[in-house]
């Protein structure tokens, strides 16, 4: 059995070297852009928590924070408060341009 302790050992992991002419933040959005867009996470599906992100990427918690948040903003994702943040969908993209103040952010 295989000890998945290890970010690099987790499944989709990516080894990334930072950059240093771009934030951290950015770098990770877009390891988890090309996810998205490669199918590796499908709409309406979760991605992963800031815990994971942190684990994973070997990131600040902050910095975590931060990439979520540019993936929401881009529209790449939506977060439903205490259930996490998800793969955007069609369904959900029109719910929220009908509804300024949905619950989703």
């Amino acid at each position: 059995m295989t000890d998945m302790s290890h970010p690099r050992d987790m499944p989709g992991s990516q080894a990334i070297t930072f950059r240093p002419d771009e934030p951290r933040y950015e770098q990770v959005a877009k390891v988890i852009r090309q996810r998205i867009r490669g199918g590796e996470y499908r709409p309406g599906f979760p991605i992963p928590s800031i815990n994971r992100l942190c684990q994973e990427f070997g990131i600040a918690r902050v910095t975590a924070d931060k990439t979520v948040r540019a993936l929401r903003a881009s529209g790449d994702v939506y977060t439903v408060p205490n259930m996490g943040s998800f793969v955007m969908t069609d369904e959900v993209r029109k719910q929220l341009a009908s509804e300024p103040d949905a619950t989703a952010t």
